[in-house]
């Protein structure tokens, strides 16, 4: 079946109990057994949840994964995933990483006796087996980045991170498996933030891990078991609500943000627009080859940080707030928000960077606004 049919109906049979179309939500901790021992496959909603599965049987498909494991945020599942490297071991990053990652990497594990190594993007697809050796455990990128929009080549780090026999995992957060699916490249674990574009409403919090490797998929699910931190039955409903209309969520997203990339990349007020999705974007082509578009994720350089915060309050319908993939746009400035925990870090964002998530409003609108904001 085609990506939007699976999203609408794999795992969401209907109730056998009543027929009711959509999956409901099982608001029970405990399951009452026949007898000791014998269930009917659910005895404590931390170990599982028919809600959370049926989100999880879902999104599996979607990523093309034989195993997807459900949590409470997408740095629940970042948590559970770095406990497959064990202290003295080394994990090699993407520099520009997500805030909230570097600050768990620095302030968390490193004191713990974890090694970590930050590799700028651009080294990734030229020289990344430089900073490899038997010691890395886990190689971890997010394509496009986040804030830079920088660009990895899925195919070329699993290769890399396989020779040394390291784990490739993606974050697919900006892409979502409509536009992008890493485990079809050779990634070894695909990791969302289902906060974002998978839930699309900003209404929830949650995270997602998929992986096609059954010991890689048996460790998580006893770690998900084990460490507890996963979502409840009313956020797993709401993430697989989203799931339903993921498809034509993104068609738009991306529409709409190639249309306002080209407008910034013509507007006297920008140094620079980052965008996979413009023929300028150092990783236009490897994004064209891995990606079925270019994403709804927009970032521009403005002429100074007082400016680029000037932008920021002036926006109307870019609301100024923190997270992205909504139905709404926002607008925010990664160095004093998202990514302040990188300001001491050497690739900490550029402090006159403002990122943008394009929404699905009326594209002519949001041009408006951002035509006002950008006024000099």
């Amino acid at each position: 079946m085609d990506f939007e049919t699976r999203a609408i109906h794999d795992g969401q049979e209907p109730d056998p109990a009543t027929g009711a179309v959509i999956v409901p939500i099982y608001q029970t901790s405990t399951y009452v057994q026949e007898e000791v021992g014998k269930h009917k496959g659910y005895d404590y909603s931390r170990v599982g949840n028919p809600t959370r599965t049926a989100l999880e049987v879902a999104l599996a498909s979607l990523e093309n994964a034989k195993h997807g494991l459900a949590y409470s945020s997408g740095l629940g599942a970042t948590t559970t995933l770095m406990h497959l490297v064990d202290p003295g071991e080394r994990v090699v990053l993407i520099a520009d990483v997500y805030g909230g990652v570097y600050r768990m990497t620095s302030q968390v594990y490193e004191p713990k006796g974890y090694h970590f190594t930050y590799v700028a993007a651009d080294e990734f697809d030229s020289n990344l087996g430089a900073y490899l050796d038997d010691n890395v455990k886990m190689v971890w990128i997010e394509t496009p980045s986040n804030p830079l929009l920088n660009v990895v080549d899925i195919r070329k780090a699993a290769d890399a991170a396989h020779k040394v026999g390291a784990i490739l995992a993606v974050d697919n957060t900006f892409a979502t498996p409509y536009l992008q699916q890493p485990l079809d490249l050779g990634a070894d674990v695909v990791v969302h933030s289902t906060t974002k574009y998978l839930g699309g409403h900003s209404d929830v919090i949650g995270g997602f891990i998929a992986t096609n490797d059954d010991a890689i998929g048996e460790r998580l699910r006893f770690l998900q078991k084990s460490l507890g931190a996963v979502p409840g039955p009313f956020d797993s409903w709401l993430v697989l609500r989203g799931l339903k209309t993921l498809a034509v969520r993104m068609r738009q997203h991306c529409e709409n943000a190639h249309i306002i990339a080209s407008f910034l990349e013509q507007h006297d007020a920008v140094e620079k627009v980052l965008y996979p999705g413009l023929a300028s974007h150092p990783g236009h082509a490897v994004a064209a080859q891995q990606m079925r578009d270019f994403g709804g994720m927009i970032s521009f350089l403005a002429r100074s940080p007082e400016e680029a915060e000037a932008i920021c309050a002036r926006t109307k319908l870019f609301a100024l707030a923190e997270s992205l993939g909504g139905v709404e746009s926002l607008i925010e400035l990664p160095a004093k928000m998202t990514h302040a925990s990188t300001s001491s870090a050497p690739f900490a964002s550029p402090a006159n960077l403002v990122r943008l998530s394009v929404g699905i409003e009326s594209v002519t609108d949001l041009l408006a606004d951002l035509e006002h904001a950008l006024a000099l």
